[in-house]
Formats: structure tokens, C-alpha cells, sequence
């Protein structure tokens, strides 16, 4: 992985972070919707760049990038933080995960085939 490639990873997690920290001061249409499942998507977007990171030189890594986060993230949810963090389940959580990732993954290719 290139340092261009690492940098951008970088900004993206930042990006998922930022999503994390600011939904809450959302105040827009749907706000119950975002301020309950825009932290999943912005966790899961960001966790899957932060797992790229380490994918980079697999076969299929974006495959196994995105089967990872979402291992990571949906057994956080089902076992409620891994029994360590304070985690109330959902099950529309799971589908934001995997928006999350779903996201992710084509800005990731998006990215990838325009060379940028």
C-alpha cells in the first residue's frame, strides 16, 4: 500500500469519526433516524478503511476487508459491546453496518477506478 493510499485511509476513518461525534448536534429532517443510526454507518465506514490498512496485500482484500468489518462490527452489536462496552441491540443497527460498509466499499472502488 502507498503511502497515498494509507494517507487517504486515514482521512476516511477521520471522516467515519467525525460522523460518530457530530450526529448528535444533527437537527435536520429524519433526525431520530440519524441520530440513531448514523454512528453504525460512520463506525463501520470507518472501521473497514482502518482494516484495509492491514488487507492491502491479501488476494481479494476488499472481500476480506469488508467480511472482517463486518464480523467485527455486528459482533459488537449482537453481544452488546463484546460484554466491556454499554451497547443496546438493535436490529436495525446490523442493517446500518452493513450500509456502513456497503458505503465504504464503493467509495473505495469509486476511488480505485478513477485512479485517484
Amino acid at each position: 500500500m502507498s503511502n497515498k493510499e494509507k494517507l487517504r485511509n486515514v482521512l476516511f476513518i477521520l471522516l467515519g469519526v467525525a460522523g460518530l461525534l457530530l450526529k448528535q448536534h444533527y437537527i435536520g429532517p429524519y433526525s431520530e433516524l440519524v441520530k440513531s443510526y448514523l454512528g453504525n454507518i460512520s463506525v463501520s465506514f470507518a472501521i473497514y478503511f482502518l482494516v484495509s490498512v492491514y488487507t492491502a496485500r491479501w488476494k481479494k482484500e476488499k472481500f476480506f476487508s469488508a467480511a472482517v468489518t463486518l464480523a467485527i462490527v455486528e459482533l459488537f452489536e449482537i453481544t452488546d459491546g463484546f460484554g466491556i462496552m454499554l451497547n443496546t441491540f438493535d436490529m436495525y443497527d446490523l442493517i446500518a453496518n452493513f450500509v456502513g460498509v456497503g458505503l465504504a466499499v464503493l467509495i473505495y472502488l469509486g476511488i480505485n477506478h478513477l485512479k485517484l
